[in-house]
């Protein structure tokens, strides 16, 4: 099967698996006929939808079917079925943020620091706990920008305008009354029971390894993937920090690691040394999370 996912896909693949994705989407909600359980849906679908054409423009993976089908089997697994509103609004989001700061181009990326700004703005307008994604901005920001002042005010004039419209509206509908909410500092709900997730503690041991793989070969990375590759981790790190500081029992939080996991596992695979290591691991992968999404199923986590 790997030697199958190892061929080069191609722009009309992509519908297919967006078709699959559909299907299961359809599948989990064909109960749920609220509008905002519906807006929440097709939110969500287009979000993940809208990353399937990110692993070609990151090219990180080789354009190969491997990234798409784990990242199918990813979303299968963790989709809980109902999405929290503000859960599917950064992963729509999240997949702008990747187009643009993944850009190779300074210029394209210098040019789109007021959108990443809004876009960081909104996501915390939707759900506050997304903070860490404003910190890792600011990281990417300082790391790799020439004049690190001048695009630090562009992300920020970014945020001050999203910021500005958002008040105005709310005083506008005469909602004056702050919500504690968007003090998360003050609710976290740090994850302590670790039991739920069995199921996946072979993907998290994988991951551990393909990080320790790539820093092991880093010098004989391109330049180009280096930087890719560095980022997709920073990216991660301030994913999994919400995850664990706010998730609690929202369990499709999880969504917000898909992507990034799906691209750093399909590059542990195409590396492995020995062809059936690459075989015995994929199915490992799918078992895992078949597994976690049957115990999704049956309520019992």
């Amino acid at each position: 099967m790997f030697r199958l996912l190892s061929k080069e896909s191609n722009i009309f693949s992509i519908p297919v698996y967006i078709g699959f994705l559909l299907l299961i989407v359809i599948i989990f909600n064909i109960l749920d006929f609220s509008t905002l359980g519906a807006t929440t849906t097709a939110i969500t679908f287009f979000g993940v939808a809208l990353a399937y054409f990110c692993f070609n423009s990151i090219a990180l993976n080789y354009h190969t079917h491997l990234p798409l089908l784990l990242y199918t089997f990813f979303i299968f697994g963790l989709y809980p079925g109902h999405v929290d509103l503000g859960v599917a609004i950064a992963l729509l989001t999240n997949s702008f943020l990747l187009l643009l700061l993944t850009s190779t181009n300074e210029d394209l990326r210098k040019k789109s620091y007021v959108l990443v700004g809004a876009i960081i703005s909104l996501n915390f307008i939707f759900l506050p706990t997304t903070w860490p994604m404003a910190v890792f901005v600011l990281i990417h920001v300082i790391a790799t920008s020439e004049r690190i002042g001048l695009n630090i005010f562009r992300f920020l004039l970014g945020v001050l305008l999203i910021s500005l419209s958002y008040f105005s509206v709310a005083n506008f509908l005469n909602l004056k009354q702050w919500n504690d909410i968007y003090f998360p500092f003050g609710n976290m709900w740090i994850i302590e029971d670790f039991s739920v997730f069995m199921p996946l503690i072979p993907i998290a041991l994988m991951l551990m390894y393909a990080v320790y793989d790539h820093f092991k070969y880093y010098n004989q990375k391109s330049p180009i993937s280096r930087y890719k590759y560095t980022f997709l981790l920073v990216f991660s790190l301030a994913q999994l920090l919400t995850v664990i500081l706010y998730m609690n029992k929202n369990y499709e939080y999880l969504l917000l690691l898909a992507f990034p996991v799906t691209i750093i596992l399909s590059r542990m695979l195409r590396f492995l040394p020995k062809y059936w290591m690459k075989e015995a691991s994929l199915w490992i992968i799918i078992a895992s999370l078949v597994s976690y999404r049957a115990l999704l199923q049956l309520n019992l986590i």
